[in-house]
């Protein structure tokens, strides 16, 4: 990557190199004919448009919401088999303990707990996407007797919104272009 500092040394390395073939040029030329190698006119442009490293990149990830759920199978008739996830992975520390497990579907991913002190039932998700108008029509193809979402205009978009068997809200809003 291309940095302030970089640059200064590889314009000290040149005027050292430089002077081994008996060749001396100031600091500041070395700087200039820097900054034309990465493509600027001068050094104060170089100067300004690579900053000197701050230390480590802070780089945020999606979160990934924890439903509560209760009932495993009634879990996975609606996040499996209505809303089309599938399982990426689960666990249970026994076999008659508590699952815990990893739904996905696109670049969504939840985790569904029957762990007590995970997550509180009722909790809430906001979800942005694209193509609402085709999850809205594949959701009332599955014919879920318990759940018909509506797709409904809002200031802000299209919004879809499904509650889960355990009171977890996830509202899919696909943003307004304009």
């Amino acid at each position: 990557m291309r940095e302030f500092s970089n640059a200064k040394a590889m314009a000290k390395a040149m005027r050292s190199a430089l002077a081994d073939k008996d060749v001396h040029i100031s600091h500041s030329e070395a700087l200039e004919i820097v900054a034309r190698q990465f493509g600027f006119d001068n050094w104060n442009i170089l100067a300004s448009k690579i900053a000197e490293p701050a230390g480590e990149e802070i780089i945020l990830q999606p979160a990934i919401p924890i439903m509560r759920i209760f009932d495993e199978a009634k879990a996975r008739e609606f996040y499996l088999d209505f809303l089309g996830f599938a399982v990426d992975w689960e666990h249970r520390f026994a076999p008659n303990m508590p699952l815990y497990m990893q739904v996905s579907r696109g670049d969504l991913s939840l985790h569904l707990s029957e762990h007590s002190g995970d997550a509180t039932p009722g909790g809430n998700a906001v979800v942005f996407m694209t193509g609402i108008k085709a999850l809205h029509a594949e959701l009332h193809e599955r014919h879920y007797k318990y759940n018909r979402p509506g797709l409904e205009k809002a200031e802000w978009g299209l919004e879809l919104g499904v509650i889960d068997p355990f009171s977890n809200r996830l509202r899919f809003i696909e943003k307004s272009k304009d």
